[in-house]
């Protein structure tokens, strides 16, 4: 279910980030506990260039762009490029390399949701996603950026998957 970008403008310099942007089976502060499958249709009629990179949630501030958005066993997965060439992407890049700057958020809209229990208010089965933020507090606290998240792009170079990062391949 991955999609790939365009890439930045040649010769524009960006920094590799990735993680998860959404997790499965938990609920977030608000009450919203996602389904595995929920992002499937949007990701595949938005493709990853349709999905936006921005920051805080602002539309005005695009930071750099997704080049791969898909589901898997804990979530909705994500890599992508900060891009360096603008005021907003450098200053992400500079928070993020320097560790105060981690979380993730996805900006939706339900297309299908049921009714939860207890902690769950509702329960998401299908969601038209449209953006993913970093930001300074994510909605879920475990949606965060994946360490080492952030590589220069003088050594950027293929990131290991997250089951490798975690000593699992």
């Amino acid at each position: 279910m991955s999609g790939r970008a365009r890439a930045l403008p040649m010769g524009e310099p960006g920094a590799a980030i990735r993680g998860y942007a959404a997790l499965f089976g938990d609920p977030d502060t608000a009450g919203d506990l996602i389904e595995p499958g929920a992002f499937g249709a949007s990701v595949r009629r938005r493709g990853t260039s349709g999905i936006r990179m921005l920051w805080q949630h602002d539309p005005a501030r695009p930071i750099g762009v997704w080049t791969e958005i898909r589901e898997d066993r804990e979530g909705l997965y994500v890599e992508g490029r900060l891009a360096l060439g603008t005021q907003a992407g450098r200053e992400a890049a500079e928070l993020v390399a320097t560790g105060a700057l981690d979380g993730l958020s996805i900006g939706f809209r339900p297309r299908l949701a049921r009714r939860g229990v207890g902690a769950t208010r509702r329960r998401l089965v299908t969601i038209d996603l449209w953006e993913v933020s970093l930001v300074t507090f994510p909605m879920h606290d475990r949606a965060r950026l994946i360490t080492p998240a952030f590589r220069r792009p003088a050594i950027a170079g293929s990131l290991p998957s997250p089951t490798e990062e975690r000593g699992q391949a």
